[in-house]
């Protein structure tokens, strides 16, 4: 057998553990020598704690000795261990994996306990992973988590905000003032294209001038309530992330006076989080309840007297199309919006990975009556909505984002 290189059998090492140590020796032509240094031995408990098998000390025993023992996995109640466990998490890994590493500690393991004492959440790395595991939980965080449990949110959802709120602002309002002309000169608002387009019969030849007879502007006025938006939130636990940060676009749209926003998210029952989103977007979060069964029909048909001009109104369904309603009615009533000038949309997924897994049969009949169903990552949504509001081909536009559907 070949040997190794010993920074490869140190990786080894941590993948497997300390029961594949005297073997990993062998591989390296280092028998006798330890693998790790202090400081991967520290890393190697860290990630013992989640991924080993049971019986061992863990973050509840007292560990003697690292090579000599397996890896043990409990995770038991001693807030001071893994108060240390969450240091050597953060200290040893990047933010990513650190989110990773948490949401399998409560997934894997229980580790609810991360969640239900103030002094360990405010340990815990703020991601969207964690604040919708505490959205799942909400009806069991104890009295005294529940601020630590705020905060956390907060500075997820200021975090997102700040990504977002800029280019989706200035996407609407960029689509929205350039629908119209303005007999004020200005020059920040000049329309070239339609100057110049409008202009090229005074055109010079003589000179090769064009001299224009008329000069056009934007008009900057921003109309009140000019379109609705209405986003649809599918609220099944397999959308955790897209109902989060579909909850909050809708809060950015709330803010913004051309625009009438209906924010309403669903799984056999219907809740309308409009006025909330208008207020807090932390209160609107724990205002949802992660998981349950799926009645997108039930969704739609509460969110139709909300369409009161179709070729005004963008529909925004944020569904993975798994239909436990009536499937039948559900798509003839986005095909009767559609075909009425509704400007209509199915995200399968408004996530980091845009990456989805839904309904493909229904995703394909929509897609066959011209409404796109693709997944869709948080900074490539401004680019949709300001596409709806100028009357572009959704359809296009989706499969010119590289985010379609397979099979669409």
């Amino acid at each position: 057998m070949t040997t190794m290189d010993p920074e490869q059998v140190r990786r080894w090492r941590l993948i497997l553990g300390a029961s594949a140590e005297q073997k990993l020796q062998g591989a390296g032509g280092l028998q006798g020598r330890p693998l790790l240094s202090d400081e991967d031995l520290l890393m190697d408990e860290a990630l013992a704690a989640i991924y080993e098998g049971e019986g061992g000390a863990g973050l509840s025993g007292q560990g003697n000795g690292h090579a000599s023992r397996s890896r043990s996995a409990g995770l038991g109640a001693s807030s001071p261990k893994l108060a240390k466990w969450l240091g050597d998490v953060r200290h040893f890994f990047p933010p990513d994996v650190v989110s990773v590493i948490q949401a399998d500690a409560v997934e894997r393991k229980g580790l609810t306990q991360l969640l239900f004492e103030p002094e360990l959440l405010s340990q815990v790395k703020p991601d969207i992973g964690m604040v919708a595991t505490l959205m799942s939980l909400r009806g069991q965080i104890p009295e005294r988590t529940k601020e630590t449990a705020r905060a956390l949110v907060r500075e997820v959802v200021d975090d997102i905000m700040k990504r977002l709120e800029q280019d989706l602002t200035r996407a609407v309002t960029g689509a929205l003032n350039r629908r119209q002309h303005s007999p004020l000169p200005s020059l920040s608002g000049l329309d070239w294209g339609a100057t110049i387009r409008k202009n090229l019969k005074h055109y010079d030849q003589e000179r090769r001038l064009l001299i224009p007879e008329k000069v056009y502007f934007f008009d900057r006025a921003r109309k009140s309530k000019e379109w609705t938006v209405i986003l649809d939130i599918d609220q099944s636990g397999s959308m955790a992330s897209s109902v989060i940060y579909a909850s909050l676009v809708g809060s950015i749209f709330a803010s913004m006076p051309s625009l009438e926003t209906k924010v309403v998210a669903f799984d056999t029952e219907v809740v309308d989080l409009s006025e909330q989103c208008a207020h807090d977007p932390v209160d609107m979060l724990f205002g949802i309840q992660l998981g349950g069964g799926t009645d997108i029909n039930k969704s739609l048909q509460y969110c139709e007297p909300f369409i009161t001009e179709p070729k005004k109104s963008i529909f925004i369904l944020v569904s993975d199309l798994y239909e436990g309603g009536n499937r039948t009615e559900m798509i003839r009533r986005l095909k009767e919006m559609h075909e009425s000038g509704v400007k209509t949309v199915c995200l399968l997924a408004l996530s980091d990975d845009g990456v989805p897994s839904y309904d493909e049969s229904v995703a394909k009949k929509l897609a066959q009556y011209g409404i796109p169903c693709f997944g869709c990552t948080p900074d490539k949504l401004a680019e949709l909505i300001e596409g709806a509001l100028r009357g572009m081909d959704l359809q296009k536009l989706a499969d010119r984002m590289g985010q379609s559907a397979k099979g669409n």
